[in-house]
């Protein structure tokens, strides 16, 4: 193996690439229009343009990439995971190419690649799966009547893929049909199937997947446990090992379990068997035939590269390392870094500033060490036709409340500016006491997710007009706030954020101290406060507010802004973001205006897939009004308030873009059903 045509971008094809290059293996990359300056794109041995934007057009192009192997005399290909890293055909395309293909056999990805296929095999080699149905009558009718079956709740689940895409948990009879033509929707558009399959769901179950290992000698092993049960939209936020709920006698029989699943299909590579489990059962759910996004947390506890341990056992070498000597160290936690909202909205942009966590601060040692896989950089562009996902964080440290901490410190120390990221969010969960006391099941962010959403809101208020004054005060950190001069009369501001308008009088008092004025939106009381700011190394700006007389109570921040508009910034303040729009020349009115009651406008970029109402039609409050794909995954947009269609603006397969108009809407008809 001389050379690896790497099939995928972003932060995993840079993955694959240094761990090639190590191994004094040449790469080739592949792009799509948008990837052009990607850095994938730059660190390969050598790049070839696919020509097109959406994945349709480019990575999922069996003819396109084979075609790049040709062109650069590439002899492997690896997939990564996402895109056709399980896709059974493209694998064969592959080895009929003459080619090595670093991943499973492709009958051994029809086997297990298939949600229903795993199950199938795993019910005739003692591996427990949870009742349901997997048939090839797709019709809603006979899943209507499996359904009733095996009983509610119930789950319908995409056949093909995975990343939790075609999902949807069903609670009765009612929400079946909406359910499945939306999963299947969903899984058309992800993997180009939209089979499906139902079973039994588990309310309160943990999400766990066992890490195998297969080489073509008849040798499998496993690599202990991976947790994520914290997820958003059944995809993984937070991963970590070992799971505070396995022990070294579940280990074992999960193991055995998963490879006796990856024996009975013959597979050779790396393979993950996820599990749900339930007190001391687990059930099969799927086997992900690829490497996985978090497989960075078993490296950490192991110590190896299992990029390599693929790449050398597609040269048919033998394992390493037998059963025995398999040993974890310490724990390990990732979280996945998203271009997404609190709320779980995914967002597009391009990068203004990164920098990552300082390393001084965590150690490098065998426990305790912090690594970022990313492919973040200033000028990056965030576009609609792939994931959400920029990168992960994962620190590994001697106990599982080392590591919690440490991976907070280095969120805190990540700076993104310009793109809406869930920075915040992720340091909010991994500081939340049911995910310190190890208690964090499946529902977690659907149990506690406002909850964290509303505390970040209060720290956001509470960095707020530090943040605002030193972005307009220093006009984004270029003049130094020391050299301000003194100003008798207040200047007044009013300072937009999350649709609020906060209204403030400044007095400069010199050398960057600032008196500031300002009415508490829910006493009513005025407060005021004094404010200093001082030029901090990096760029950032120290902010001092005092509240009160001299003595109060004071509070210090480190912000760092960056302008993005004429008069919007983003501002980070230690592990706080917030956006802000200075208001204050806008006519009052339309500054303290809330907006939105009478319309819909579009959240971020997407396609609009779906339209179930018509002008006229009468809605209540929650009910869809349209839905958009976005990041590979459907969103369905609510009617804010009982109300009357007034007007449609937008069409099924239509783009959008934030902040666009898709619907307006008349006080609802009294009388009128919804």
């Amino acid at each position: 193996m001389k050379k690896i045509l790497v099939a995928n971008r972003s932060e995993i094809a840079r993955r694959i690439i240094h761990t090639a290059h190590r191994m004094g293996i040449e790469t080739v990359a592949v792009y799509s229009d948008p990837d052009a300056n990607a850095q994938h794109v730059r660190e390969a041995t050598q790049a070839v343009a696919l020509g097109g934007a959406a994945s349709a057009d480019t990575y999922l192009r069996t003819d396109k990439l084979l075609a790049a192997a040709r062109a650069t005399g590439a002899d492997a290909v690896h997939p990564g995971y996402g895109f056709l890293s399980e896709n059974a055909d493209f694998a064969q395309a592959v080895v009929d190419a003459g080619l090595t293909w670093i991943g499973p056999a492709p009958a051994a990805i029809r086997a297990l690649g298939s949600k229903s296929g795993a199950k199938a095999l795993a019910a005739t080699h003692g591996v427990p799966c949870l009742p349901g149905y997997a048939g090839d009558d797709q019709s809603d009718e006979r899943f209507a009547q499996e359904a009733a079956r095996i009983g509610y709740p119930a789950m319908v689940k995409a056949v093909a893929g995975g990343g939790g895409r075609g999902m949807r948990l069903v609670t009765d009879a009612a929400q079946l049909p909406a359910a499945l033509a939306s999963a299947r929707s969903e899984a058309l558009v992800g993997f180009g199937c939209g089979d499906l399959l139902i079973e039994r769901a588990l309310l309160q179950p943990r999400h766990v997947e066992v890490q195998i290992f297969a080489d073509a000698h008849g040798a499998c092993i496993h690599l202990g446990e991976r947790d994520c049960s914290v997820q958003r939209r059944h995809q993984k936020v937070i991963e970590e090992s070992p799971s505070p709920a396995v022990d070294a006698a579940l280990r074992e029989r999960m193991g055995a379990c998963a490879v006796a699943l990856a024996q009975a299909a013959g597979y050779v590579g790396a393979g993950t068997v996820e599990f749900l489990l339930d007190g001391a059962e687990f059930f099969l759910m799927e086997m992900n035939t690829r490497l996985q996004v978090e497989h960075p947390v078993t490296e950490a506890l192991t110590g190896l590269d299992l990029v390599e341990w693929q790449i050398r056992v597609a040269r048919g070498e033998p394992l390493p390392l037998t059963q025995d000597q398999v040993h974890l160290q310490g724990h390990a936690i990732e979280v996945r870094l998203c271009a997404e909202d609190a709320h779980f909205r995914p967002h597009t942009g391009r990068v203004l500033h990164f920098s990552a966590p300082p390393a001084a601060a965590f150690e490098r040692t065998a426990m305790g060490a912090l690594r970022f896989d990313h492919a973040l950089e200033e000028g990056a562009e965030v576009s609609p036709h792939y994931d959400a996902m920029l990168g992960k964080l994962i620190v590994h440290a001697a106990t599982r409340a080392d590591a919690i901490d440490a991976l907070v410190r280095a969120l805190q120390g990540t700076s993104v500016l310009g793109l809406l990221t869930n920075r915040a969010f992720l340091a909010a969960c991994l500081g939340h006491p049911v995910f310190r006391d190890g208690k964090a099941l499946v529902p977690f962010l659907a149990e506690h997710a406002k909850e964290l959403q509303a505390s970040l809101l209060k720290e956001e208020l509470s960095a707020l007009i530090p943040s605002a004054l030193s972005a307009i005060f220093t006009s984004n950190c270029s003049a130094p706030a020391s050299a301000s001069l003194p100003c008798t009369l207040a200047r007044p501001l009013r300072l937009r954020h999350q649709g609020e308008v906060h209204a403030l009088a400044v007095r400069e008092l010199g050398a960057g101290r600032l008196h500031v004025e300002h009415t508490d939106a829910t006493t009513g009381q005025l407060n005021t406060t004094t404010v200093q700011l001082t030029p901090h190394p990096g760029g950032a700006i120290r902010t001092t507010t005092r509240s009160g007389a001299e003595g109060g109570v004071q509070a210090d921040h480190t912000v760092r802004t960056l302008r993005v508009a004429p008069l919007r910034w983003h501002w980070q303040a230690g592990g706080v973001d917030g956006w802000m729009e200075d208001a204050s020349w806008e006519p009052a009115a339309r500054a303290g205006a809330a907006g939105g009651a009478t319309e819909l406008r579009a959240p971020f970029n997407g396609k609009v897939v779906a339209l179930p109402v018509a002008a006229g039609q009468a809605l209540a409050a929650g009910d869809t009004v349209l839905v958009i794909e976005s990041m590979k995954l459907e969103h369905s947009l609510a009617c804010p308030v009982a109300a009357t269609v007034a007007e449609l603006l937008v069409a099924p397969g239509q783009q959008v873009s934030p902040g666009q108009v898709l619907a307006r809407f008349a006080p609802a008809t009294p009388g009128a059903t919804a």
